[in-house]
């Protein structure tokens, strides 16, 4: 992940610890204190605080600075339906570029997904499903369509999705089901259980409304 700007690697880890729970929606941003977290100067902080406004992550207003956004939790259908299109297309494309070592990765954090979930530590289960998908789409090569990816995620209620009492289950077997679809080479079937995960995490919420 070298390749990529100070501004972009602050602004994944703050997207993950947002989806993740770690930090609460509704919680202030401070610059400083997230700058030396991190070891870095104001300049990339304030840059990646920028990004992920625009991305639907924080808000921003004069007088109270940065805030974590609550996630949408009436998500339209609108959003399921985009998520479908585009992260399907990510998955293709990853399909074609995938490598051993980028197997053995992400195999590595499915089972680091499914210990967290097991331990019942949900926030800890939630990051690394980020970076499951982050790291798979990333293989993709395709910029855009993850920059738009991760639009939707930014109003996506994945903390209601990820309480429910059999959805650590479930999306284990999901990811090992891509997994194997993406070591094998099977373009149609990677497609496919992706689709199958979206949709059930979906389902999930549709049941907790």
């Amino acid at each position: 992940m070298e390749y990529r700007t100070k501004e972009d690697q602050v602004a994944d880890f703050l997207r993950e610890r947002i989806i993740s729970g770690v930090i609460a929606r509704g919680s202030r941003l401070k610059q400083a204190e997230i700058a030396e977290q991190l070891n870095l100067s104001i300049t990339p902080v304030r840059e990646a605080l920028k990004l992920l406004e625009a991305e639907g992550y924080i808000s921003t207003d004069s007088y109270r600075g940065a805030r974590v956004v609550p996630f949408d939790a009436s998500a339209s259908s609108e959003i399921l339906t985009l998520r479908l299109l585009l992260e399907t297309q990510l998955v293709r494309a990853a399909v074609e570029k995938i490598t051993a070592q980028d197997i053995a990765e992400l195999r590595q954090l499915a089972d680091e997904f499914a210990k967290a979930f097991e331990s019942g530590d949900r926030a800890t289960a939630r990051g690394v499903n980020y970076r499951f998908h982050r790291r798979m789409y990333d293989i993709a090569c395709m910029p855009q369509t993850l920059h738009f990816t991760q639009i939707l995620w930014a109003r996506y209620p994945f903390d209601i999705i990820n309480a429910a009492e059999n959805r650590g289950q479930d999306a284990v077997a999901e990811h090992d089901e891509i997994l194997q679809a993406l070591a094998s080479g099977d373009v149609t079937a990677a497609m496919l259980a992706m689709r199958k995960h979206i949709e059930s995490g979906w389902t999930v919420l549709k049941s907790a409304r």
